[in-house]
């Protein structure tokens, strides 16, 4: 039986990706074949897209952080899951397939019922906004946040969950997508337009305790002046890292993909040293999940729990099938995107995972 997958030919712009046929993977012991009902397009897949993640593998490789879908073969040695049960993964590369195989310890199971598109949302994104907000920065009802690109995928996990808390929120945004950070409970901050630190000085007299920043670089910086006494930035990612013509180009970048991290090590310790006990701290999933696997497990266990209940509800801003993926990057890439974009099996029903 052959499927299709999506290749990243060479580190470059968007016509790098190519759509492969090829033999079905068969599971080796303790493994299994998963087939993908729904794979999650996040800017980390930019980032390797271009070479310059952490975590970008070798070319050629497929991308694709996270999925949901169907176990559909058990390799020798598997006992905990059986064909027809649905899953969640977080691969960290190799999603973007129509099947693909993995450790049986790398599954999470999936309540029956759920939309696949909304769930594999929690994988990267909610985790990442579940683990900053009660892991790094062990939020408190009352406090003050100011989420970063408040509209986006893991900033309207950010805002569902921190509503959940009982957070006070203000979120950064573009006049598009400030109506969404309003109905989510935040207050919208238009980036663009305004100068956002002294806004949430206007706006709160004396700050917020905890910063969520994706952004990375000097940005950390100006996160850090918005905080109270005693206030956290929890930064999550290198955005500027693909500003511009990162997001389009046909460079490599390979070579410099630690060159952010080393950046934010410097502003790290820096905001140690100065007073005011105002932190930066950085947060990675991946690490955390090597690190912590059993937290991992714990806290998509949790969320997809209020998946079930509807206390959240991830935005899905489209849902493409697998072959459109380099179109789902390029609107990615283009911004202003609300919620999250997700590849979906294109014979699979809406709630296919019901099985």
């Amino acid at each position: 039986m052959k499927h299709k997958r999506i290749v990243v030919t060479r580190y470059g712009g968007p016509d790098a990706l190519q759509v492969v046929e090829e033999q079905c993977p068969t599971p080796s012991r303790g493994e299994v074949r998963v087939k993908v009902l729904a794979a999650g397009v996040s800017l980390p897949d930019i980032m390797a897209r271009e070479g310059i993640h952490p975590e970008t593998p070798p070319v050629p490789f497929t991308p694709g952080w996270d999925l949901v879908g169907v176990v559909d073969q058990v390799g020798p040695g598997v006992s905990g899951v059986e064909p027809g049960q649905a899953v969640a993964a977080m691969p960290i590369h190799g999603a973007w397939a129509e099947y693909v195989t993995l450790p049986e310890e790398a599954l999470v199971p999936v309540p029956p019922g759920l939309d696949p598109a909304e769930a594999v949302s929690l994988v990267l994104n909610y985790i990442t906004a579940y683990q900053m907000m009660h892991r790094s920065a062990a939020v408190k009802p009352g406090q003050r946040a100011l989420v970063h690109g408040a509209a986006g995928g893991v900033g309207t996990a950010l805002l569902q969950l921190g509503r959940l808390a009982g957070l006070e929120m203000y979120g950064t945004c573009s006049p598009r997508g400030a109506e969404t950070v309003s109905r989510l409970g935040a207050t919208p901050i238009d980036y663009g337009r305004e100068d956002w630190v002294a806004e949430v000085h206007r706006l709160t007299g004396d700050g917020v305790d905890v910063v969520f920043d994706p952004i990375g670089g000097n940005h950390l910086w100006e996160s850090r002046q918005t905080l109270r006494p005693g206030g956290v930035v929890v930064g999550y990612g290198l955005r500027s890292s693909v500003r511009g013509d990162g997001l389009v180009s046909q460079r490599s970048g390979r070579r410099h993909r630690f060159g952010g991290a080393a950046r934010f090590a410097l502003l790290i310790a820096a905001a140690r040293l100065l007073p005011g006990r105002k932190r930066i701290v950085p947060y990675s999933i991946q690490t955390l999940l090597r690190m912590r696997p059993q937290w991992f497990r714990q806290d998509l266990v949790t969320l997809l729990e209020l998946l079930q209940q509807r206390k959240v509800a991830p935005l899905v801003a489209e849902r493409l099938p697998l072959a459109e993926a380099r179109q789902a990057l390029e609107v990615l890439g283009r911004g202003g995107v609300t919620g999250k974009i997700v590849l979906v099996d294109g014979a699979a029903s809406p709630r296919a995972a019901a099985a």
